[in-house]
């Protein structure tokens, strides 16, 4: 995730948005168990994914108002609600 997305889930608890994604590592399907890295390759969070791998592909970096436009359809705004998000270390 880019460095806002980071800051975000880390200071403040929100949910991981499609737009601060930068790269989607390996396949899976909606509902799996993710890893968050930030952009210096540290696990910072664990959460469970409303988007699989290849959905998420085509929807990385884009705002969460244009997934509909894109995919057809939407399974809301975040890729990971906040609720299903565990954050693995303290922000710095």
């Amino acid at each position: 995730v880019d460095e806002g997305a980071a800051r975000a889930i880390l200071s403040s608890g929100r949910s991981l948005l499609p737009v601060g994604i930068c790269e989607v590592v390996g396949a899976f399907e909606r509902g799996a168990l993710v890893s968050v890295r930030s952009q210096g390759d540290q696990a910072i969070a664990r959460g469970l994914c409303n988007y699989s791998a290849a959905d998420l592909q085509r929807i990385l970096g884009q705002h969460s108002a244009d997934i509909v436009d894109v995919l057809g359809y939407d399974y809301g705004p975040a890729f990971i609600h906040r609720n299903n998000l565990v954050v693995l270390r303290d922000a710095d």
